[in-house]
């Protein structure tokens, strides 16, 4: 069990009378949310430039750079390269206890680059990657946060410490179970991370959807001629052919829950030469640490078994894990109370048009923007589904996620259409708006750190006494900071061109010359390139 250290905060507190206590807490919770709010245009400045980097994870140098730029410049201490992975980093202010930190997830999706503000497909660069989830947004909402918060904290004395950080590489579940592993948050008392979503809101308990182990198995064989001698040769693509088909056939005998999927990502040079080397990428999801932990090690008795088959070598590392889900009651309900202050943004009319423009193009309902707040999520019927390896840091110390509304309802998600609207004032507002909510909600466990406690005992004595974190990776398991480097190489070149230069333009649609809303394709292509990319 880990003890609070906030009994002399708590004590000033109960100096004070309680009507003084009230009135002082509020009018800085006032100032705070003023501060968040009065900082749109750096909101709208981090969202718009972090979206035009468009990078992947493990490959978010532009990204990272930015913001710890940002950072440093008003007074934070950066460390770089946290566990072992260079787009990581820890940004910290202030001294003494709570220790709160902020996190957001900031890498992009392959294939997904798309001009902000139209509602079809358009990308900039054809076969890009883009911020196909929206990525690109949670950064602002974290940093302005602070920014108010530090503000705030550094007028009236109050005690605490910030930590920000980003989820590098979240889409292949790349870097939090490392920052567990090798302590990078240790000394956090409570996490508030944020996510991008099309509403405001937090949830407690066991959350939905799964946790997963990220494998890659590689075969190595003999080569030979394909025609010439192939009786010489140990192919490793059919050992790799050989595990997927025998994993196909166990899925009928797995639990319905369970999600997996593969991609082979070497398959060989050529086809008249038996691919002496092979290698396939599996995604193994289930709802619990026993399931995963069992579909994962049915997997690799698969693949032993195709490797004997055709009398190859295996070997395997894990690229990614994330633990399923648990997100805090106390800090939940905290949080809670201040999206109902906040609420949503003010969509405007152009917003409504945009948001049901693109949710035709992509065949759902148009319904527009959400004009009500959701209702905070508690515990229910667990549904299956994606992953985020906030997980492991969930069952490591007291946290929630904030969802905060930048991006438009009704999509598939991980597509080029979840990003049509990173660039635009849905998101920028919705960045605002999850930005006072994340400083409302810190001033007040830093204010009241009775909280903070009180988060722990529901982490201690609810959450974890019926479950022991065990991490999915082990002590010699190094982060796979090559993720994604070949498709940077070839990309980053050309997207260079479409970095945002907020020197020289309003909003990244200025820079792009982007009519807010654009509903309907130009009937002529005569003023842009093959690939549809703007001369």
């Amino acid at each position: 069990m880990r003890l609070s250290t906030l009994v002399r905060a708590t004590a000033l507190v109960a100096l004070l009378p309680a009507a003084a206590v009230a009135q002082d807490y509020d009018e800085l919770v006032a100032r705070v949310d003023a501060g968040a709010a009065s900082r749109a245009k750096l909101a709208q400045v981090m969202v718009d430039k972090i979206f035009s980097f468009s990078e992947l994870g493990q490959q978010e140098i532009e990204t990272s750079n930015y913001v710890t730029g940002i950072l440093e410049e008003n007074g934070f201490t950066i460390e770089r390269g946290v566990a072992g992975i260079p787009t990581a980093w820890v940004a910290r202010w202030g001294s003494g206890r709570p220790v709160i930190s902020f996190g957001s997830d900031i890498d992009g999706i392959p294939k997904s680059n798309q001009k902000p503000g139209v509602a079809f497909h358009d990308p900039l660069i054809s076969g890009a990657p883009g911020h196909g989830e929206g990525h690109n947004s949670g950064q602002a909402v974290n940093t302005v946060a602070a920014l108010a918060l530090k503000d705030v904290m550094e007028a009236e004395g109050i005690e605490g410490t910030l930590v920000l950080w980003p989820g590098v590489a979240e889409e292949q579940l790349a870097s939090k179970a490392w920052y567990v592993r090798d302590g990078i948050l240790d000394d956090v008392d409570v996490t508030l991370f944020t996510h991008v979503s099309s509403n405001l809101n937090v949830s407690w308990g066991q959350a939905g959807g799964t946790g997963l182990v990220s494998v890659e198995f590689s075969f190595e064989g003999e080569a030979a001629h394909g025609a010439g001698a192939p009786w010489r040769g140990r192919s490793a693509l059919d050992a790799v052919e050989l595990m997927n088909v025998a994993w196909n056939f166990k899925r009928e005998h797995l639990r319905p829950d369970q999600r997996s999927h593969y991609v082979i990502n070497d398959g060989g040079d050529q086809p008249n030469v038996v691919p002496q080397r092979a290698s396939v990428w599996y995604y193994i999801r289930e709802m619990d640490y026993e399931d995963i932990k069992r579909n994962y090690d049915t997997a690799v008795r698969i693949a032993e078994g195709a490797a004997m088959m055709t009398d190859t070598e295996m070997s395997y590392r894990v690229l990614g894990a994330a633990w399923p889900r648990h997100f805090n009651r106390t800090v939940a309900e905290t949080m809670d109370a201040h999206i109902r202050e906040v609420g949503l943004p003010e969509w405007s009319e152009d917003d409504h048009m945009f948001a049901e423009g693109v949710q035709k193009s992509v065949g759902s309902v148009p319904s527009g923007m959400p004009t009500a707040l959701s209702p905070m999520g508690t515990p229910g019927p667990r549904r299956s589904g994606g992953s985020d390896d906030i997980g492991d840091i969930s069952w490591t110390m007291p946290t929630v996620t904030l969802r905060f509304p930048s991006n438009v309802p009704g999509l598939p998600g991980h597509h080029w259409s979840s990003a049509m609207a990173m660039a635009t004032p849905i998101a920028h507002k919705g960045a605002v708006a999850g930005a006072r909510v994340m400083a409302r909600t810190a001033l007040q466990l830093f204010m009241q750190p009775e909280l903070v406690d009180q988060a722990w005992t529901y982490f201690n004595d609810v959450q974890s006494v019926d479950m022991e974190y065990v991490p999915f990776i082990g002590p010699d398991d190094a982060p796979p900071i090559d993720l994604n480097k070949e498709i940077m190489d070839t990309y980053r070149p050309l997207l260079e061109q479409y970095y945002y230069d907020e020197t020289r333009f309003d909003t990244y649609l200025e820079q792009l010359g982007i009519t807010y809303p654009t509903l309907t394709r130009p009937n002529t292509m005569s003023e842009q390139g093959s690939d549809g990319s703007e001369k």
